[in-house]
């Protein structure tokens, strides 16, 4: 096994009570602190596509002011899409694109921050996910076949845990 894979078997999952059922974690002793989780997501699509919506000649508009508002809009929704996700109050969320014009895809970083008792990493996750998506239904009738790939979180800062960064 790998040093991760020893680890996650090790951890105890939060969201699982002792008889094993779903369980909402109780983070009322957990101490307040400033929190930040980035994430990315990439979708790919055609070189015809990629042209259509970084030349701004889409029929459709900015796609990219369209997804970075839906992908702000689903970090603050999180809660209401993952069943055990605490609301939080968000204090920031900032949705940022890369076009990658060799490989005709588009980068979608994401970051969330707050100040609270338990993490933004499904947020900024959720939000990475659904700027995606968003970009994928802006352009669907162009280029069925685009793939949203690569989903995962970069870093997460703050808590008992403090630091983490993807390798």
């Amino acid at each position: 096994m790998t040093d991760s894979t020893t680890k996650a078997a090790e951890i105890e999952l939060s969201h699982l009570n002792q008889q094993g059922e779903a369980n909402m974690v109780d983070v009322t002793e957990k101490a307040m602190t400033s929190r930040t989780a980035t994430a990315q997501g990439f979708i790919k699509m055609n070189r015809a596509t990629f042209q259509l919506i970084t030349t701004g000649k889409h029929k459709k508009g900015d796609v990219f002011a369209v997804a970075r508002i839906a992908g702000i809009q689903a970090a603050k929704k999180c809660s209401d899409l993952i069943p055990l996700c605490h609301p939080l109050m968000l204090s920031k969320v900032q949705v940022d694109f890369t076009l990658d014009e060799e490989n005709s895809q588009v980068k979608v970083t994401t970051l969330c921050r707050l100040t609270g008792q338990t993490g933004v990493e499904m947020e900024a996750l959720t939000a990475a996910s659904v700027a995606c998506l968003t970009l994928f239904d802006m352009c669907k009738a162009a280029d069925p076949a685009m793939e949203i790939h690569g989903i995962k979180v970069l870093t997460k800062a703050g808590g008992k845990s403090g630091q983490w960064q993807a390798e």
